[in-house]
């Protein structure tokens, strides 16, 4: 339960104010077809973060329980960091009228490669042995942040106090990161110490 909560959670909060967001808004603005532009992140975001899910948890068999925490720790800090940067949607691809359904899976998926929200699966995955439950709940946390997005449009996206939601989010993120940190310097000592 702790890691879809930890999932759920950190990947809600990243998720706001991320290109990716801003994505659905500018494709629930274009298409004005919310049902099929939520199907299509649903569907981007589990096969996305499923490949990440299943690469950490490989990549969390090769290490040892401190040095899990402290990873995770190390990354929930430097995602405090990024998202204090202002997402832009940047470069919008121009995408055909005929299917809001494959253009938002198709766009979903390529903007979500190497995105904050992907990293952080790879080391929740890592940290945490129940694979499905990361992934799901940070296939969870992308739809709770995108949803409103969809149904919104772009009617809010310029109302939004986004650089004041990226502080927020980024002070969750720290306090994530130092307890992580916190944990693995325990484990560390008990292992020193040869305690259980």
């Amino acid at each position: 339960m702790e890691a879809f909560l930890v999932s759920i959670t950190s990947v809600a909060i990243a998720e706001i104010g991320d290109r990716t967001q801003l994505l659905s808004l500018a494709l629930a603005a274009h298409y004005r077809r919310p049902w099929p532009i939520i199907a299509g992140i649903f569907l981007a975001t589990a096969a996305n973060h499923s490949a990440a899910g299943i690469l950490g948890a490989w990549f969390g068999n090769f290490l040892t329980p401190p040095v899990l925490d402290a990873l995770v720790g190390f990354s929930m800090v430097v995602m405090a960091l990024w998202v204090l940067r202002m997402d832009g949607l940047g470069n919008r691809a121009e995408t055909s009228r005929k299917s809001a359904f494959i253009a938002t899976l198709v766009s979903f998926f390529i903007a979500e490669i190497g995105d904050k929200t992907q990293i952080a699966t790879l080391a929740l995955a890592a940290a945490f042995p129940s694979l499905v439950a990361v992934v799901t709940g940070t296939t969870g946390g992308m739809l709770i942040a995108n949803i409103p997005a969809v149904f919104l449009g772009d009617a809010l996206s310029g109302r939004l106090p986004i650089r004041s939601i990226n502080y927020v989010a980024a002070i969750i993120f720290t306090g994530l990161g130092v307890i992580f940190v916190l944990r693995a310097i325990g484990r560390m000592t008990a292992f020193d110490l040869n305690l259980p």
